[in-house]
């Protein structure tokens, strides 16, 4: 699915291991992958994007091939903050000091924190069907936890939600993403086949949690934090959402990024259900293509 991309591990703080595959030449691109997937979500679109930038793909820690530490105390070691300072010492292990960065679910709220901790460093912002993670918590509905349910069961004190997964980590992937807009339709075989066999390794369930449970804690006092001291992004900032998402459908995406930032900030709905870059390749490519290559050129 990535012809012509290298697979490469690199060693980040601490000796977490991330597993990457990069391909291209020219200006930085990171994309960042969501849950429950990999980097292989990206596998329709970063092969067109490589004929203009270098397309770094990787693995967050805790999923895929990449390491799943132990979580710490209040699964720090899962903080949006560790996570994208992983992405920083890769992008700098390849040679950007600066780039752009593209992310969907999980993986935009990674690309957040790092545009916040590291703003001389990200370009540009691309955001795939997320609203701020502060925002989206303080103003849950009954509708919002009935679509997202998984944000509250992942959260709850382990090893509870750990051991419903473990038992059948595949069936809980297809009842994660079968249940949304596109079914598992939106995967090709490929890439489902993927994702069964990454979220039935050791220690994914863990990871997963440890990310959520981050979210729900250390990650809401770091937004919380950067709000009160009015720090907020600087960068030019596109967002996409799904028009069939829960996330639209809940949010005014737009308005709320908006909040959040000092830069330039558009975006708009795609006609799809939350897997964009898989339902609609084509649309997403070409947001993509116009927005970064702005600056690239």
């Amino acid at each position: 699915m990535f012809d012509n991309f290298s697979s490469e591990n690199f060693s980040v703080k601490d000796g977490v291991r991330i597993h990457a595959r990069v391909g291209g030449n020219g200006p930085g691109l990171l994309l960042l992958h969501g849950h429950p997937q990999t980097h292989v979500m990206w596998h329709r679109v970063a092969p067109s994007l490589a004929e203009r930038y270098t397309v770094v793909v990787p693995d967050m820690r805790g999923f895929g091939d990449s390491s799943r530490p132990e979580p710490g105390l209040e699964s720090v070691a899962y903080s949006k903050r560790v996570m994208a300072q992983d992405m920083v010492e890769l992008m700098q292990q390849l040679g950007f000091d600066r780039f752009m960065v593209g992310g969907h679910d999980r993986g935009a709220r990674v690309a957040h924190r790092l545009a916040l901790d590291h703003p001389g460093q990200v370009e540009r912002l691309l955001f795939l069907d997320i609203a701020p993670t502060l925002a989206m918590y303080e103003r849950t509905s009954m509708a919002f936890a009935r679509a997202y349910w998984h944000w509250f069961f992942l959260i709850q004190p382990a090893p509870l939600p750990e051991r419903l997964i473990e038992a059948d980590p595949v069936a809980y992937l297809h009842n994660v993403s079968g249940r949304r807009h596109a079914g598992l339709s939106a995967f090709q075989p490929e890439a489902l086949s993927e994702y069964e066999r990454c979220i039935a390794l050791p220690f994914t369930a863990r990871s997963i949690c440890s990310d959520y449970r981050a979210s729900a804690g250390v990650d809401l006092e770091h937004d919380a934090l950067d709000r009160d001291a009015g720090r907020h992004l600087s960068m030019p900032l596109r967002v996409l959402w799904a028009e069939h998402g829960a996330v639209g459908q809940n949010f005014d995406v737009l308005s709320l990024w908006k909040n959040v930032s000092h830069g330039e900030v558009s975006g708009r709905s795609v006609d799809c259900g939350h897997y964009l870059a898989e339902e609609r390749p084509d649309a997403i490519l070409q947001e993509m293509m116009t927005f970064f290559l702005s600056k690239a050129a």
